[in-house]
């Protein structure tokens, strides 16, 4: 109810798709390109009706705004202190029942060459699936995709995801990420 009221809030906003029937994943969450991605995220998440975990800036954490980041299932981190993030979500996983970890491949709003790649990791080392989640502007929709587990080829990997996100528009599509990767000249092959 709450979710649909801030859908409704926010311009008719819907979501397209389902959540896998499984009980931990890592959902990334793309192009992240402004605060309204959260907003909008934290919409989907209250209509799907489900407890997911997800990174923040440490500073947002603080005072009031600490106590209703955490209620939302948010977890502080430091981001120019990376000591041993991906092992510790993995352990997290793996001592729990449910964990549903979101996280935005770009680590930030601003333009980003490249995804980040500790997602990628995370659900490697969890054994658990990556579910792409792309929040489109253009037709104001959350759109869930199909589960997928790594195979163990990250570039492979990484253009299959990112493929995912191509007919999705930011917020701001100047600032989305072109890809996850270098892109192959004909003149120049990898």
């Amino acid at each position: 109810m709450a979710g649909r009221l801030l859908q409704l809030l926010l311009g008719g906003w819907s979501v397209q798709g389902t959540l896998p029937d499984h009980k931990k994943y890592v959902i990334i969450i793309a192009h992240h390109t402004s605060n309204w991605d959260f907003v909008n995220a934290l919409g989907a998440k209250l209509v799907l009706g489900v407890h997911l975990r997800f990174f923040g800036k440490h500073s947002l954490f603080v005072g009031p705004l600490g106590w209703l980041m955490r209620a939302l299932g948010g977890i502080p981190i430091n981001r120019g202190h990376a000591h041993q993030r991906v092992e510790q979500a993995i352990r997290a996983m793996q001592s729990q029942e449910e964990f549903i970890l979101a996280i935005a491949p770009e680590g930030t709003r601003s333009k980003v060459k490249r995804w980040k790649s500790g997602f990628y990791y995370i659900a490697e080392g969890a054994k658990v699936p990556i579910v792409p989640v792309a929040i489109d502007y253009a037709n104001r929709q959350i759109v869930l995709g199909e589960p997928t587990y790594t195979t163990g080829d990250k570039s492979t990997d990484f253009r299959t995801l990112h493929q995912f996100f191509l007919p999705y528009q930011p917020k701001r599509p100047e600032l989305g990420c072109n890809g996850p990767f270098d892109p192959v000249k004909p003149d120049n092959p990898v």
